[in-house]
Parts: C-alpha cells; structure tokens; sequence
C-alpha cells in the first residue's frame, strides 16, 4: 500500500511538470517583421511591411499548445516609397483612417512530431475576420546571449490569402492578383 502511494505521489508529480503551464512571451519588435508581396502585371513584385507591431504569444513546450497574439499598425505601412504608402494607408486599399490596426490571432499550433507545422487562426483587417494558417518554415526555442540568457521563440512564417475576403478589392479590374503572400518573422521574449 505505502509503495502505491508513493508511486501515485510520483506520477501525479511528473505529470505535473509535463503539463506545466504554458509560458507567456512578448514579441521583440526589433527582430520581427511583418511583410506582404503582390504580383504586378507579371513584371514585378510589390513589397512592403509594417513597421509597428506588438503582441504576445503562450506557449507549452511539454503540450505542445500555444496562443498568438500579433497586431499591426496599418498607418506603419512601409513600401520604401512615400507615394506607395500614402495610396496603401488611403480607403482604395488599407483604409487606415478608419481601420488603423490589422490583427491575427491563433490558439492552434499543429505540431508533426517535435517540430511545429503551423500556426491556425484568424486574420482581422479593415473590420472583416476571416481563418488564415501560417506555414512553419523555422520555428526554434533558445536562450539569448544578448538577453542574459532569457528564453527566446521564434520563427519565419508564411500564408498566401485571397486579399478580397477583407474587402481589400483595388486594381481587380485592371489584373492585380487577389493572391497575396503574408511573410512574418516572429521572436518573442520570455517574460
């Protein structure tokens, strides 16, 4: 009986540990970037990022659980061309007056064995929400020489949406894609 109870003692304290509790992260506005791409005729590439964003993401390395929260600031859009991103900030295409933040937010990370597969949530942008899964290309956990040795998560992640499903509907009719490809580079320190 004395044996079973310390084994029951043991298991219930292993198990315990095994499903800690998640750990909380603040994104690291310095190493993550949030950038999209759009066809142009067939003859370029249009590019820019958004160069204000916060957030934070959950994360349960022993249930392989986490939760992400990201948001963009719109009127931060950055083209390298002034002209460029008065016309995306205008109602033709962010409406950044009326809509000044972008958000994405997931509690589904699917993970094949050890290694993170993808990130399943939901994209809001000019007041519309609508599911968009991020593809894990990288996904690490390490300690930060430069941080004193905190905790760091990170990865590079990517999505390619169909752009009218938030109403972002500009240059349809004269051939611009709707296909949009969503390129986010995301660290979060541990707090």
């Amino acid at each position: 009986m004395r044996f079973t109870l310390l084994a029951l003692a043991a298991a219930s304290l292993f198990a315990s540990a095994v499903h800690a509790a998640p750990s909380t992260y603040a994104i690291d506005p310095t190493h993550t970037f949030a950038t999209f791409e759009i066809d142009h005729f067939g003859a370029s590439t249009n590019r820019a990022r958004f160069d204000k964003k916060s957030g934070n993401v959950e994360f349960d390395k022993a249930g392989k659980t986490g939760k992400v929260d990201v948001e963009l600031d719109m009127t931060s859009v950055n083209s390298g061309t002034p002209a460029f991103n008065k016309h995306l900030q205008s109602a033709d295409i962010f409406d950044a007056e009326k809509f000044p933040n972008a958000k994405f937010v997931s509690d589904k990370f699917v993970f094949d064995g050890d290694k993170l597969k993808e990130v399943t949530g939901h994209l809001t942008l000019k007041g519309k929400t609508a599911p968009v899964t991020l593809k894990a290309n990288k996904f690490t956990c390490y300690e930060s020489p430069m941080l004193q040795k905190r905790e760091v998560c990170g990865g590079d992640f990517e999505a390619t949406i169909d752009r009218t499903q938030w109403g972002v509907d500009y240059g349809i009719p004269y051939g611009f894609s709707k296909q949009v490809r969503l390129v986010m580079q995301i660290e979060a320190v541990k707090q």
